[in-house]
């Protein structure tokens, strides 16, 4: 039986549109059968143009997430690994968690269109409609001690701002931990959630959830303000597949860099550093002056009590402190 898979790498693969008997015959079916399988991606989604007299073809920006598309951006050194693509799912982070720890190997991605409970530090709702962002977790295995957590949000938050840098024509900067910014306003977010071995002290895994808002949209009110989108910044139609694999693709080169080097990039690309924050503990809100970030991703600040070093927790901004 033909499989959406067969049809869509085909598709992908020729830049030339395709006649439904070019496909055919490619695929080796029946033209009715490629039909039918068009049908159903179209129903999926899938925006296949049809050119009379030429046959069909599919522009990679802006289409559905998918397995094959995200396949055709990894290079030859990313890590592979078995790729779960939800129409809809709760959270890409709970399924990852889930697979991790049935032994699921480093490389496992949870890809989904839309999400309906996803959600970033302390549990804080991320908005995530239906094909306007790319939500993604992907299982890590790192050797590392549980003190290193910090550095590898870090890391991620680099391989990301690359990946959408590449993609697009934007300048990321990172709110630290974890948050990714256009301007003033956040386009990504990520949760780095661990499973440790006790027996090692050493992680067992490391699932790292990514959401960042990819298609022109509407925000919601409450953050109409703080939020944004590549394509409300730039105009332009983005892969949602593309950001994903480049990311996966930055990773793994890091696998094999200095972290040091990785770490002077978020220092330099720091949207916290020289200015006026408050550090949030609870009910407690506390001026402080962000001073710098060390190299295992600590945040350094200056508060009325002495410098300090904040290994986790949360900050806010005053963007129009202008410092």
């Amino acid at each position: 039986m033909l499989s959406r898979e067969e049809v869509l790498s085909t598709l992908y693969a020729s830049e030339e549109p395709l006649s439904g008997e070019a496909l055919a015959q490619r695929l080796n079916v029946t033209r009715a059968a490629v039909w039918k399988v068009i049908e159903q991606l179209r129903e999926e989604g899938f925006q296949i143009e049809a050119h009379s007299r030429q046959g069909y073809i599919l522009r990679p920006e802006g289409q559905p997430v998918s397995a094959v598309g995200i396949r055709r951006y990894l290079n030859g050194n990313a890590m592979r690994g078995n790729i779960e693509v939800y129409d809809t799912i709760d959270s890409t982070n709970r399924r990852a968690k889930a697979l991790a720890t049935e032994g699921a190997p480093e490389g496992t991605l949870v890809v989904a269109r839309a999400q309906e409970a996803g959600h970033g530090r302390f549990q804080r709702a991320f908005h995530s409609p239906k094909d306007l962002g790319a939500y993604f977790s992907l299982i890590l295995r790192p050797k590392w001690t549980a003190e290193r957590a910090v550095l590898l949000t870090a890391l991620t938050a680099v391989a990301v701002a690359r990946a959408i840098e590449r993609v697009a024509p934007v300048e990321i900067a990172i709110k630290w931990v974890n948050d990714l910014y256009i301007g003033n306003k956040k386009v990504c977010g990520i949760l780095c959630e661990a499973g440790m071995d006790f027996e090692s002290a050493q992680m067992d895994y490391v699932v790292a959830g990514i959401g960042v808002n990819i298609a022109r949209q509407e925000f919601p009110e409450a953050i109409q303000s703080i939020a944004t989108s590549i394509g409300n910044e730039t105009n332009q139609p983005i892969s949602a597949d593309r950001v994903i694999a480049e990311t996966i693709n930055e990773l793994s080169g890091m696998r094999l860099n200095d972290a040091d080097a990785v770490m002077a990039e978020y220092r330099a690309r720091s949207n916290v550093i020289g200015r006026r924050i408050r550090v949030l503990r609870g009910d407690d809100s506390i001026p402080a002056l962000a001073v710098d970030i060390d190299m295992d991703g600590s945040l350094i600040v200056e508060t009325a009590a002495g410098r300090q070093t904040l290994r986790s927790g949360e900050i806010s901004i005053r963007w129009e402190d202008g410092l």
